[in-house]
């Protein structure tokens, strides 16, 4: 399996508009963060973690040919709002392309996007066909494409947020904590990418001390850290992150093996 990290970015990018910080006029490409995203190919199928809304950037730039499906998070604006790019591989493909998502996500979905879900009369150009997969996070289970992948439900402050495991890899963001039943679900992985927003706490996202908590107790091979804030320089915390542990960057390529 191959994923490519499309995005590492928080809500607002890095840099942020108008920000003058050391990290958001950085030179260094790894401190230029698009929203978190990432792409996977595996058993010849291409798969995306959410429709970030820098998609069409991210796609151009990593010469997605295709996409098969689509995993969402959960529908923050940040992760969601590039979904009208996936037009062009309706174009290319000629078929809807399934996607996926809880409860919440599946609800905002419709009411959100209900030009898409709900379709009347269209006039101008196209939409999305798209097929919306609702699926309970609780099961220990879901199958795409013929794929086994395991949910993993977090709490996003008084929502639940879904990370996804396949195999020995997981990809985990937009959470403020991680619950026991969702920690046993991780354990033995490979390859973690894991949410952490900032230095200090916040209510709806892991920092960094709750972050390498969480790398703590589950011991992956190797974590990257994502949705990262511009509270990040990538060359400064590369030498003060503790061995296994690093930060995500854009155009990231992991390899990770069943």
């Amino acid at each position: 399996m191959e994923v490519t990290i499309l995005g590492s970015g928080t809500s607002t990018g890095v840099p942020a508009i108008q920000c003058k910080c050391s990290v958001c006029i950085s030179d260094d490409f790894k401190n230029k963060r698009l929203r978190a995203s990432a792409w996977l190919r595996i058993q010849g199928q291409s798969i995306l973690i959410d429709t970030s809304t820098d998609l069409r950037t991210q796609a151009l730039r990593a010469d997605i040919k295709r996409v098969d499906a689509v995993l969402y998070t959960h529908p923050h604006a940040d992760h969601i709002h590039g979904i009208d790019e996936l037009r062009s591989f309706n174009f290319i493909q000629r078929q809807s392309i399934p996607v996926y998502g809880n409860h919440w996500t599946s609800k905002e979905l419709k009411t959100k996007f209900s030009y898409i879900f709900h379709p009347g009369p269209v006039e101008g150009g196209g939409i999305p066909q798209l097929t919306l997969n609702e699926f309970d996070p609780e099961e220990k289970e879901i199958r795409v494409l013929g794929i086994p992948i395991t949910p993993i439900p977090v709490p996003h402050g008084t929502q639940q947020c879904v990370g996804y495991r396949v195999h020995s890899f997981a990809y985990v963001t937009d959470c403020n904590e991680i619950p026991e039943k969702s920690l046993q679900r991780m354990r033995n992985l490979k390859t973690l990418v894991l949410d952490c927003v900032r230095e200090k706490a916040h209510a709806t996202h892991l920092n960094l001390e709750k972050a390498l908590w969480v790398v703590n107790q589950i011991r992956p091979t190797q974590t990257y850290l994502t949705h990262l804030s511009h509270d990040f320089d990538y060359s400064t915390w590369m030498k003060r992150l503790p061995s296994g542990v690093a930060l995500a960057y854009d155009g990231l390529v992991i390899h990770s093996s069943q």
